[in-house]
């Protein structure tokens, strides 16, 4: 038998114990950097909005399943969609050009936004009118789902009342639909809300909760965002902790990654690769030092960053972040009030 060199045995080894080698690629938990922003150009003009429509803080979202265009769910063109009689749900073809708008007078601030695999349209309302003013009453803390045309088809929670129970959320910041129809709700934005998963059936009915406030394996702190791989793995942001947890279906942990900084938004291609959108990395103690805002992208099988995209206004706050089958990269901010096309620079 010819004899190994330490390469040789390496390769052989990282073949049949793949599990070892990538945990240990974990350990080393650095802001990896690969590409910066100057390798894309950034257009913060593709999306054309309707006459007279200006863009607001927005974090959701989102692809048609068929990659034939794009859905944004901002906060009616301000920070918050209390008093407008906008519609948050705006539709876009690959061109970038409008399509539709739905959803006027129905919500507080808009959040989350998902497409199931129909192409109905679901998004989070994440607090409640008691939460902005004295006055109104009835909107926020709940889930909504609508046709791509814009019906109402569903809606989860109790309009304006936050809780713990099965059928009420406190702060629900995403939402995502299995292919099996199940709903993963990421219920929770911050120390006075909850820090849980909410799943229930594709018809609306409540199935099990798991998560608590905290730093352990089944504790969240802000469950900002949601993805699921080729494999039906549950991807949860937990922002406040600036960490990735995984977990199977049913709430079994399996994986925790925190070389992508503080999730804000996620996003899995149909390739398996992660894109991950850090709106609040600094170098300071209380926000992940050694991070950087910015894009980072990996493979979700051994969650190895190829990529990093370094946001250029780092008061920007970019949270949403989708990508389409041609390379490009789709970004939205909330603080900055924007949205973005980043092509990769010939």
């Amino acid at each position: 038998m010819p004899k190994l060199n330490k390469a040789d045995l390496q390769r052989i080894l990282s073949a049949v114990f793949p599990l070892v080698f990538s945990v240990a690629g974990f350990a080393q938990v650095t802001d990896a950097r690969f590409t910066p922003t100057d390798g894309y150009i950034i257009d913060e003009t593709f999306f054309k909005l309707p006459p007279g429509r200006s863009i607001g803080a927005t974090s959701g979202i989102a692809i048609h399943p068929n990659g034939s265009s794009f859905w944004i769910f901002d906060r009616c063109g301000s920070t918050d969609c209390q008093g407008s009689n906008l519609a948050p749900i705006m539709h876009f073809d690959r061109q970038g050009n409008h399509l539709l708008s739905f959803g006027a007078n129905l919500f507080q601030r808009p959040h989350g936004l998902t497409v199931d695999a129909q192409g109905n349209v679901w998004v989070t309302d994440d607090v409640g009118s008691r939460d902005i003013d004295t006055v109104s009453e009835g909107k926020g803390h709940q889930v909504f789902k609508f046709s791509p045309k814009g019906e109402l088809l569903m809606t989860l929670g109790s309009p304006g009342i936050s809780g713990v129970g099965p059928d009420t959320f406190n702060m629900p910041s995403a939402v995502l639909v299995a292919p099996s129809g199940d709903i993963f709700v990421g219920d929770g934005h911050g120390p006075a809300s909850n820090a849980r998963i909410v799943k229930f059936n594709s018809r609306g009915h409540y199935l099990m909760t798991w998560g608590s406030s905290g730093e352990g394996r089944h504790q969240f702190h802000t469950p900002h965002a949601l993805a699921m791989d080729s494999a039906g793995r549950l991807f949860v942001g937990d922002r406040g902790n600036s960490r990735v947890l995984i977990f199977d279906q049913s709430g079994k942990f399996l994986d925790e990654w925190k070389q992508f900084g503080r999730p804000s938004g996620m996003f899995i291609d149909d390739n398996d690769l992660l894109y991950v959108a850090d709106s609040s990395s600094s170098n300071t103690p209380q926000s992940n030092p050694g991070f950087e805002e910015g894009i980072r992208v990996g493979n979700v099988k051994d969650g190895r960053i190829t990529l990093f995209i370094q946001d250029p206004d780092a008061s920007g706050s970019q949270e949403g972040v989708i990508a389409d089958n041609d390379g490009n990269i789709y970004g939205s901010l909330t603080a900055g009030m924007a949205l973005r096309k980043y092509s990769q620079s010939k």
